[in-house]
């Protein structure tokens, strides 16, 4: 399990193989990357700046592996989150789950970016081509983590 902050870029596939390589008993590797997109709420977007609470934020997402590591029968865990001056297109984060199974491997995925999203402290700052302006949460994001630990009883829980 292993957690970086870093300013350059990943390569997917030497990321995929380490983890792949680390232990014989994996049958499924899953990824996420987010990218830097060009337009977000309707304006264009030229950059992306990336800032984060150096120490915090690697403990947040350390929490986060472990939580997901009791929840579901995983073997591995991969997590690139880059800072720093990003274009449109630039990779921002890898979340890469190993496991036996591939359905763990889903969830734990998902898991892991639902919680990364909502709770290790990033912020994020688009410039358009009017200004630069800070990027908020979205009503979606919270829902997505709400639905791993509901605490109204009339939320289905997420699977396992």
């Amino acid at each position: 399990m292993s957690v970086s902050i870093q300013t350059a870029d990943f390569d997917l596939g030497a990321e995929v193989a380490a983890l792949r390589q680390a232990d014989a008993a994996v049958g499924a590797v899953v990824t996420f990357v987010g990218c830097v997109r060009d337009r977000n709420d309707g304006a264009a977007v030229s950059s992306m700046e990336l800032e984060h609470y150096p120490g915090m934020t690697e403990a947040s997402i350390a929490a986060s592996i472990a939580a997901a590591r009791a929840r579901f029968d995983i073997r591995g865990v991969r997590v690139i989150h880059r800072v720093g001056l990003l274009q449109p297109q630039d990779q921002i984060v890898l979340v890469a789950v190993a496991s036996a199974h591939r359905g763990e491997a889903f969830l734990a995925c998902e898991f892991l970016i639902d919680h990364l999203k909502m709770q290790a402290p990033f912020w994020k700052k688009e410039a358009t081509p009017e200004a630069t302006r800070w990027v908020d949460a979205r009503v979606s994001d919270d829902a997505a983590l709400a639905r791993w630990n509901p605490t109204d009883p009339a939320t289905p829980e997420a699977p396992r």
